[in-house]
């Protein structure tokens, strides 16, 4: 599955999108939101976060950066206006202002262009998935071909991610239901449990320190018809897992620890699931939970 690492071009990333929070309350505000340490956002430094429920659950995930004296945040493009909302909510007597803001975004593997007016910063997540440059709206992509980029498909992209068990917002986690370790967010650089409280942090803390986790989202070949997004994995007559995402013959799967611990593909009536997990990955699917 990683195959790719030596890969050089741009890849759009189509279903991005922008808001702009200012104000000189901004870091202090989302400071006691999200799960990671806003603080850490700087010129050339993104920051992986998620929004979560009280109880702990998945509802945004995105990136922060910094831009003068404001935060871009780079979320998903269809649920944009259920962020700005969301947070809204808890804006109370903060001295923020939360709008849209009209940029593209485009993932690099290789090396990175200088370009003039671009935002770039290397992916936060996983080294793998290369560099991302913001660009503001109206700024052609044909700007890359100046440092001798050549233009990927998306399909590209999207492999390399599911590859290194990345999963890519609500299209793998389930809003309002996912957990942030066990769709590896913890791994993903999108956790700062050194800082103080957050909105659902008292159940992700507790998942970590009592070693709670069931089930990891991990990659899987597949070998057969392709299984839907929520399809129960079925073992012996029992549900061993749930597919979350595929790209042809890959795809990324919620499946439980104990059955990760055991050698073997997974059979489903034809339909065969090998996983190949990562580095960062196998040694947490090994340890004995108490």
């Amino acid at each position: 599955m990683q195959s790719d690492d030596q890969m050089s071009g741009f890849v759009r990333l189509p279903n991005r999108g922008f808001l702009r929070l200012s104000g000189p309350d901004r870091l202090t505000f989302l400071q006691g939101l999200v799960s990671n340490d806003v603080n850490a956002a700087a010129s050339g430094h993104a920051v992986y976060a998620c929004l979560l429920t009280p109880q702990g659950k998945f509802l945004h995930d995105f990136f922060l950066i910094a831009d003068g004296e404001s935060l871009l945040i780079d979320c998903e493009a269809d649920r944009r206006g259920d962020l700005a909302q969301r947070l809204k909510v808890y804006k109370l007597r903060s001295k923020i202002e939360i709008a849209q803001a009209d940029y593209a975004v485009y993932a690099v593997l290789g090396a990175v262009p200088a370009i003039a007016g671009a935002i770039a910063y290397a992916d936060p997540r996983v080294a793998a998935l290369g560099s991302r440059i913001v660009l503001p709206a109206g700024m052609d992509a044909v700007v890359f071909g100046d440092g001798g980029l050549s233009e990927l498909p998306f399909e590209i992209y999207d492999r390399l991610r599911i590859a290194r068990a990345v999963p890519d917002g609500s299209r793998d986690m389930e809003i309002g239901k996912a957990i942030l370790l066990e769709n590896n967010i913890d791994l993903l650089n999108g956790v700062a449990w050194d800082k103080g409280c957050y909105t659902g942090q008292e159940l992700t803390a507790r998942t970590r320190y009592r070693g709670l986790i069931k089930k990891r989202l991990v990659p899987v070949t597949i070998g057969g018809a392709v299984p839907a997004v929520g399809t129960p994995l079925m073992e012996n007559g029992m549900e061993v897992g749930e597919m979350r995402a595929a790209s042809g013959d890959i795809g990324l799967a919620l499946i439980r620890l104990e059955r990760l611990r055991q050698p073997g593909s997974i059979d489903m009536a034809g339909t065969i699931l090998t996983p190949e997990l990562p580095d960062a990955l196998a040694p947490l699917v090994a340890q004995t939970q108490p």
